[in-house]
């Protein structure tokens, strides 16, 4: 009956276009806008995760790389679905509509407004977000997965035999397309992300940064139905992933049955298998499981490389990202790995790899896998000395135990105080601090006068102060702001109240010896309009914010409206803005990046080379996982490590991978290298009868990925897993 099928869908042809089958201008579109979503969604999760569920930086982690890793778990189940039952075309349709549900809840997950009932800014009911950001991403992890094996060898379905050629330019469009949707949403979604939007309060737009990515999994899904009368669909036939299974699952169960019998010894574990399954298949599965073996030592690696999307991005929250033409918003800095990239391939094959031939080196393939761990450890010892760079920048917050204490002098004369039987001056309209004290109790002294305060331990605060007395107090940021916000206040101590507002932003009436609110505004120049009571009392400040930052800015009783009123309000800062720029990270970008071409791209040539024909497909599978234990590795160390510097954790990482590189590095050197074509020659004569050698042909077909071997290594270097 499959037969039949097979046969009948194979009639429907598609219609052609300068010798290649029209029906693949719907897949590249397809697969454009899928990786446009998926990683234009993952760009911003982090940051999502940080600072609108309000998680703390390694629960952000965590939950980030546990969705990475089951990203990369679901394509065993997704080839499975395909080969197996589905076929690749129903399973592409029904997991995009999974996906596409997913992307949608995530989008609805993010908007504030629906539990914000104070329209304050701050959702009210976080179980229920939190809620809606898992299912969503429960089901983007299913969907994306579940097509990712499927697409590309859907599409090598729609050429002929005679049209390799075709089908070898096809795949080189095919990963274009997959770098073009990575590249341009990695740009795009932090921009949207940055813009604030809400009906009651102003937030940044995580609902527009996951909508867009919502909406274009919608075209992909839309596009691909529009090919399906062009399109040339096999049946499924059987997974060979399964038969593989199947064939060591037994050998290992048939040598445990024997262990303790007179069964001679046989020179592989895998030659258990011969009372079941033919001598090419065990060969073949051989060969696999010596590949299988050299993967082990792999996903440390991955757990170094895909934390460019967690810790990394929240490291550059704390720097500077003005670049002077432009702003990078902190998640937009993962651009430089795709446009590395694209840069690196071809120097790193036309320039690199010649030149160490003609030093007359044997760089082989693991040799370059093993400089390509090197290079990812040293990214992530470039990360520490960065991180080591901006703990130096950050200002000293109180612990439990202490109380920070900043002075505010309103008076236009040098104000002497004594504070805890130390004696300063503080200068008209100035400030003194932060003074950081062991005690909850402040001893302050005016003259002849002294008075006892209160202190809040863990926080910092400002006191007002005239000749007499403390006129008032507040309690101020104690931390440094989110995103590379700045935080802005007001004191007023000019005679009378004032309203101050900027744009779209009121900051509200301030009254005499009053604080306003922080409110936090964007890196670049702000304007604020400061009005009086009279009508025509009107004043405009403009201050010059960077990344990070925290500013009292003081109205002192000397303040007039005018020309010149701009030029008394007095600026005191409270947190120095982010003083590390960006650029610092670009370093760490390139050695990943060197890291990646040579791992990577180097490993899935390897991989291909070193397996037989038809089980492309399970070393696919294997390198999937690989990922995923990476992943699954980043978990562990960051729920177990608990180190207390960030940058202690990025050595940790790269200590742990140079270990696994010596490991890997002895490993590959008794490794010897085989050409599958010439021991599966050995194996050429058969029984025409054998049951399974038939189905070892048949599932040869049905292997997801086996149109990939078509593809040169160039190819495979433009793919982005």
């Amino acid at each position: 009956m499959a037969d039949k099928e097979q046969g009948k869908e194979q009639k429907t042809k598609s219609k052609e276009c300068c010798g290649y089958p029209l029906s693949i201008f719907f897949i590249v579109v397809n697969e454009f806008c899928e990786r446009f979503s998926y990683y234009g969604m993952r760009t911003v999760l982090v940051l999502y995760f940080r600072y609108f569920l309000r998680w703390d930086d390694d629960l952000a982690t965590t939950i980030y790389h546990t969705f990475v890793a089951l990203c990369y778990l679901t394509p065993i189940l997704g080839a499975i679905i395909a080969d197996s039952w589905l076929g690749k075309f129903k399973t592409i349709v029904y997991l995009s509509i999974v996906y596409t549900i997913g992307q949608a809840v995530m989008a609805v997950s993010a908007i504030h407004d629906i539990t914000d009932e104070n329209h304050d800014g701050t959702p009210d009911n976080m179980t229920l977000h939190v809620a809606l950001s898992m299912v969503g991403l429960l089901l983007i992890a299913f969907g994306t997965g579940g097509i990712k094996p499927c697409v590309a060898a859907f599409g090598g379905d729609q050429f002929e035999d005679h049209q390799e050629k075709q089908r070898s330019t096809f795949f080189s469009i095919f990963y274009l397309s997959i770098n073009a949707g990575s590249l341009l949403s990695t740009v795009i979604t932090p921009i949207l992300r940055a813009q604030e939007c809400g009906i009651n309060s102003q937030q940044k737009c995580y609902p527009l940064a996951f909508g867009v990515p919502a909406a274009l999994m919608a075209v992909a899904l839309l596009v691909f139905i529009l090919g399906s009368s062009m399109y040339v669909k096999a049946a499924p036939k059987g997974n060979i992933m399964l038969e593989v299974c199947k064939c060591i699952g037994f050998a290992i169960k048939n040598r445990f049955k024997h262990r303790s019998s007179s069964y001679p010894k046989r020179e592989h574990w895998m030659d258990w298998a011969e009372e079941k399954y033919d001598k090419l298949l065990i060969a073949q599965v051989k060969m696999v499981v010596k590949v299988l073996f050299l993967y082990i030592p792999l996903p440390m690696f991955w757990a170094l490389f895909d934390q460019q999307g967690s810790r990394w991005t929240l490291q550059a929250t704390t720097m500077n990202g003005n670049f002077g033409f432009f702003t990078v918003q902190p998640d937009q800095m993962q651009t430089v790995n795709p446009i590395l990239i694209l840069a690196m391939v071809p120097v790193v094959d036309n320039l690199i790899y010649p030149l160490i031939k003609k030093c007359g080196l044997n760089f082989t393939p693991l040799k370059k896998m093993t400089a390509g761990m090197f290079l990812a450890a040293l990214a992530f010892v470039a990360a520490a000395l960065v991180q080591i760079q901006i703990d130096q920048t950050l200002p000293s917050f109180p612990s439990a135990s202490e109380a920070q204490v900043k002075l505010l002098n309103l008076e236009n004369s040098t104000l002497s105080i004594s504070l805890n039987g130390q004696s300063e001056e503080i200068p008209a309209f100035q400030s003194y601090g932060y003074t950081t004290l062991n005690t909850d109790k402040m001893e302050l002294s005016f003259g002849n006068q002294s008075q006892s305060y209160d202190l809040l331990k863990g926080d910092r605060q400002t006191l007002l102060l005239t000749a007499t007395r403390v006129e008032a107090w507040s309690e101020d940021s104690n931390t440094k702001p989110e995103q590379g916000s700045n935080d802005i206040r007001f004191v007023n101590g000019y005679g009378s109240e004032l309203n101050v507002k900027s744009g779209s932003k009121n900051i509200g009436n301030v009254g005499r010896f009053k604080f306003s609110n922080y409110t936090q505004f964007p890196e670049g120049t702000t304007t604020f309009i400061i009005s009086g009571l009279a009508a025509g009392e009107l004043c405009q400040y403009s201050i010059n914010l960077g990344f990070g930052s925290s500013y009292t800015l003081f109205i002192p009783s000397t303040f007039k409206f005018g020309n010149e009123c701009a030029s008394t309000i007095k600026q005191i800062e409270d947190i120095k803005p982010n003083t590390i720029h960006m650029a610092w990270q670009i370093p760490q970008y390139f050695l990943m990046t060197c890291g990646e071409v040579v791992f990577s791209v180097t490993g899935l040539e390897f991989s291909y080379s070193q397996a037989p024909k038809n089980m492309k497909s399970v070393l696919q599978a294997g390198w999937l996982l690989t990922t995923a234990m990476g992943n699954i590795i980043v978990l562990i160390v960051a729920e177990v490590g608990q180190l207390p510097e960030q940058w202690a954790e990025y050595v940790l990482f790269a200590s742990l991978l140079l270990c696994v590189c010596i490991i890997f590095s002895g490993m590959a050197h008794y490794y010897t290298y085989i050409d599958p074509s010439e021991i599966e020659e050995q194996f050429s004569e058969y029984d025409p009868d054998d049951k399974n050698r038939k189905q070892l042909e048949m599932n040869t077909d049905a292997v997801h990925a086996s149109d990939n071997e078509k593809t040169n290594p160039n190819e495979i270097k433009q793919t982005k897993i």
